[in-house]
């Protein structure tokens, strides 16, 4: 699915001038065909304006750039309150949430962390703050992460 960059290159723009950040572009079958999905998000929060604009406007440029060669649906949304996190930057941005991250390798005989984000250090090493104490974990050790929803 070499276009779902092509996708992202083209909804980048359009989503910049909106206000927000691409989050993610997924391309899925599901029950009812095709979804093309754009995940975005701003500091205020994606309102529904937001998704209408950006989803008219990328609709658009898909149409006239022929992207895709086949039925889809065109979804924009925000990513949630467990939005996941998808690179250091996000956790600097995060910094003080609470998060759940799955390491690829084992860190102390563990695979899931769940704690407060506590820093980003030389901008590749995650400290989070579980009920254990700080565990560091490489940001290239990260296989998944998303904030947690607070209650």
């Amino acid at each position: 699915m070499e276009f779902v960059g092509r996708v992202a290159s083209l909804a980048e723009p359009v989503v910049q001038e909106a206000g927000c950040e691409l989050v993610e572009v997924q391309f899925q079958r599901e029950s009812r065909g095709w979804i093309l999905r754009l995940i975005i998000d701003n500091d205020k929060g994606v309102t529904l304006d937001d998704c209408v604009r950006v989803s008219r406007e990328v609709g658009n440029l898909l149409e006239i750039e022929d992207v895709i060669d086949q039925a889809y649906n065109l979804e924009v949304s925000s990513p949630g309150l467990d939005r996941p996190l998808r690179g250091p930057e996000d956790f600097k941005r995060f910094q003080g949430r609470q998060a759940k991250v799955v390491t690829k390798e084992s860190i102390d005989r563990q695979h899931v962390f769940i704690g407060r984000i506590e820093s980003v250090e030389n901008n590749d090493v995650i400290a989070l703050k579980t009920e254990h104490g700080t565990v560091r974990i490489p940001y290239s050790q990260v296989s998944k992460a998303r904030l947690e929803i607070e209650l």
